[in-house]
């Protein structure tokens, strides 16, 4: 489910920044070669992930969840001079097509990708991040925020996708299946953590952003 009409999408990209040569071409790839296309963050979460790391002008990112590396180039593209991004990801098969648009990008030097599991990988990382893009498997997003937060800095940013999960999130909590119920139960931690401020936004399948007090 999309949260946006298609006609005021349309409308939206019409009147946005153009997505750029790269990223339109990793969009072909991507539906020509993987089996969940739909994964892609798209042209409108994308745009809208590079215009906030632009804002903040990171210094570190950390991205758990690198599929095709969409977002990745989005959010480096907002990276302070000599700043990086580190992306992770089990997935060994969609490797080949991220490390191509990377380079297609000229972000070959400023994007580390990892594979491998990132409930092992995170703890062996050092921060702070000043912002960190959670899109991974749902049952462990209350672990990768647990396991990330003492290492994002004070006022840095937590963003968690597809918090809306289709609409799932609406059922009665005793009908949720698994990966549901775990993004429900994200939710409720992240609203009930003084630590931080937090916003639900509606684009696509839903970003919760999160700010470290």
């Amino acid at each position: 489910m999309e949260f946006t009409l298609p006609e005021i999408e349309g409308y939206s990209l019409k009147f946005s920044t153009p997505e750029d040569e790269v990223l339109a071409a990793l969009t072909r790839q991507t539906y020509l070669k993987t089996l969940s296309p739909r994964m892609l963050s798209g042209p409108l979460q994308g745009a809208f992930l590079t215009m906030l790391s632009s804002l903040m002008r990171p210094e570190l990112i950390l991205e758990i969840g690198t599929f095709t590396g969409y977002s990745a180039i989005c959010l480096a593209k907002g990276l302070m001079t000599g700043g990086r991004l580190v992306t992770i990801d089990v997935n060994e098969e969609t490797e080949a097509i991220a490390q191509k648009a990377f380079q297609d990008a000229g972000l070959q030097y400023c994007i580390h990708p990892i594979t491998g599991n990132a409930l092992k990988i995170i703890p062996r990382i050092d921060g702070p991040f000043d912002l960190v893009f959670i899109d991974a498997d749902k049952k462990n997003y209350a672990a990768y925020y647990d396991l990330v937060f003492d290492k994002v800095r004070a006022g840095g940013l937590i963003i968690a996708d597809n918090v809306l999960w289709s609409g799932k999130i609406l059922q009665p909590e005793d009908k949720m299946d698994t990966d549901t119920l775990a993004i429900h139960s994200f939710n409720r931690k992240v609203q009930n953590d003084i630590r931080v401020e937090c916003l639900i936004l509606p684009i696509r399948d839903g970003l919760m952003l999160v700010k470290k007090k």
